[in-house]
């Protein structure tokens, strides 16, 4: 059974609208045979044709130009692998498992433990006295304040766009990933130590058949564009400007849904090479819809349409937020800790 965390946590408070996205919520095995074939076979392709050019000699030029779109295959792929975490790329759950594995492999993630912490992701999205499971890392302007300096320079270091956009995603895939998350059970480590040890008969024999350099010059890019652009697409589904946070008392999934992640309006091309997922409201509405019929869903339900639109040029903005100002219910930079700190010295000079 798909494992649907947003819905358990708001069964008997679902909108009015919820029943007209059920039919949308079953997997066809024909569009997800589909969707393999046209993710899968372009990027083992391209990876090929990428090591003819350096083998052949050609300016590596031509190499990092042909990464570009294999880094789009290789997010579409992690749409799958992502899919197959919630049980809903294909109608049968063991087959989503293996497909999850495999895709799992090639995006450098263990299917078994990236699934718990993602589910965790899920219930716990928007919540301000439950985070830190699966998501970005925020605080709010008052445990800014109070938290220690190396608190502090480190946070202020992970929310560096340098940081996060540049160094992380390299390391989050291609380090982090290689051992258990906290509070790993057994079948997760497993899933960890199968992933790497497919991972390192994959990276052996690359080396013996092509050779380590030109397998690196080729697969290193194409994951370093593809891991950081997908932390893009993570970043802006849930740190954008409106976003929905709550304390646990007054916490709504409902509106965690509608309101705490984006619907991120890419062009046509971007948002088939990312498997939909900019329609991310709808994804934490029913995760148990797959990616390629997130669309028709949205269009055919018009409370989705309803919700304010991010476009590409809005997404930049996104990254001037850096906390969270509880007393006004919005994200603010960095500046918003000197405001406060002037106005708290207005009052106390006021003070008789």
């Amino acid at each position: 059974m798909a494992f649907n965390p947003v819905l358990i946590v708001a069964k008997g408070a679902r909108p009015d609208w919820y029943p007209l996205t059920e039919p949308y919520a079953r997997p066809r095995l024909t569009a997800s045979l589909r969707q393999l074939l046209n993710s899968l076979l372009p990027y083992l392709l391209l990876l090929t044709l990428m090591i003819f050019t350096v083998h052949a000699g050609y300016p590596y030029g031509l190499t990092l130009a042909l990464a570009v779109p294999a880094a789009g295959f290789f997010i579409r792929i992690f749409i799958i692998f992502h899919d197959c975490t919630h049980g809903a790329f294909l109608p049968s759950p063991r087959w989503n498992r293996n497909v999850g594995y495999l895709c799992g492999v090639l995006t450098f993630t263990a299917f078994g433990d990236w699934r718990r912490t993602h589910a965790g992701h899920h219930i716990r999205a928007g919540d301000l006295d439950r985070r830190g499971v699966g998501d970005v890392w925020l605080l709010t302007v008052d445990e800014y304040r109070t938290a220690p300096l190396l608190r502090r320079l480190l946070y202020r270091l992970y929310r560096n766009p340098f940081i996060y956009f540049g160094l992380g995603p390299g390391y989050y895939f291609l380090l982090r990933n290689r051992w258990p998350s906290k509070g790993a059970k057994k079948r997760d480590v497993l899933s960890v130590v199968y992933t790497d040890l497919a991972l390192a008969v994959i990276w052996i024999a690359m080396s013996l058949i092509v050779g380590l350099e030109a397998f690196l010059l080729v697969q290193l890019p194409v994951m370093l564009l593809a891991t950081t652009a997908g932390v893009w697409l993570f970043y802006v589904q849930h740190q954008f400007q409106g976003v929905y946070w709550a304390r646990h008392e007054q916490w709504d999934p409902v509106r965690v849904a509608m309101e705490g992640a984006s619907f991120y309006r890419l062009p046509k091309l971007l948002q088939w090479f990312s498997g939909h997922i900019g329609y991310h409201h709808l994804h934490h509405a029913r995760p148990a819809i797959p990616n390629y019929n997130l669309p028709a869903c949205h269009a055919a339900v018009p409370a989705l349409q309803a919700v304010r639109s991010l476009t590409l040029r809005d997404s930049l903005r996104c990254l001037r937020w850096k906390l969270y100002a509880e007393e006004r219910c919005q994200l603010v930079g960095f500046g918003a800790l000197r405001e406060k700190a002037v106005a708290g010295n207005t009052k106390n000079r006021r003070m008789p």
